[in-house]
C-alpha cells in the first residue's frame, strides 16, 4: 500500500472543523464534503472509538456499496483513525477474499491542529496502486469542500 497525505488550512476552530468533517451536529456537513467522492456519500454507525462504521454510497445502478470500517482512535478535535477492513455489497458485508486482502489494515487518519483560530486538517491515507490517481484527484476537491462548509 502507498501512503498519501492531504492538508488544508481552514479559517475555523479545530472543534468546528472536526464537527463539520464528521457530521457530528449535522450529518449533511459530512455528506457535503464527501460528495466529491460520491454524490450519495454518507455514513452509518458511530464515530466512537471501537465502533463499526459503514461509509456508503449508491453506484450508477442505485445499488448500495462502500467500506466496512472501525474507529480505532478518537480524540475529539485532535485525531481520528479509521481502519478499513471490508466492503459492502448491497447490505452484505464482505470481510474476506482477494479484494479485501489488498486493503486489509488500511487506515485513514484525520488530524486537526489549531493555531490562532485557523486549523490545519491533515488526512493520511493508505491506498492501493489502482486508486492512487483517483484519491490524488478527488481528495483535494473534497478538502476544498470541507474548507468551504467549515468557514461558512
Amino acid at each position: 500500500m502507498k501512503k498519501l497525505q492531504f492538508k488544508k488550512e481552514i479559517k475555523a476552530s479545530s472543534q468546528k472543523v472536526y464537527e463539520t468533517m464528521l457530521g457530528l451536529k449535522d450529518k449533511s456537513t459530512y455528506e457535503f464534503w464527501t460528495s466529491a467522492f460520491n454524490p450519495t456519500s454518507t455514513f452509518e454507525g458511530s464515530w466512537e472509538k471501537g465502533s463499526k462504521i459503514h461509509f456508503v454510497g449508491l453506484d450508477e445502478n442505485g445499488k448500495k456499496g462502500g467500506m466496512v470500517s472501525e474507529i480505532v482512535a478518537h480524540q475529539p478535535a485532535k485525531f481520528v483513525s479509521i481502519r478499513h477492513y471490508g466492503f459492502l455489497d448491497g447490505d452484505k458485508e464482505i470481510t474476506t477474499g482477494e479484494q479485501v486482502e489488498k486493503w486489509a489494515g488500511g487506515h485513514e487518519n484525520y488530524s486537526f491542529e489549531e493555531n490562532n483560530g485557523n486549523t490545519t486538517v491533515t488526512v493520511d491515507l493508505d491506498s492501493i496502486e489502482e486508486y492512487l490517481d483517483y484519491f490524488n484527484n478527488t481528495y483535494p476537491a473534497a478538502m476544498d469542500k470541507l474548507k468551504q462548509i467549515s468557514e461558512h
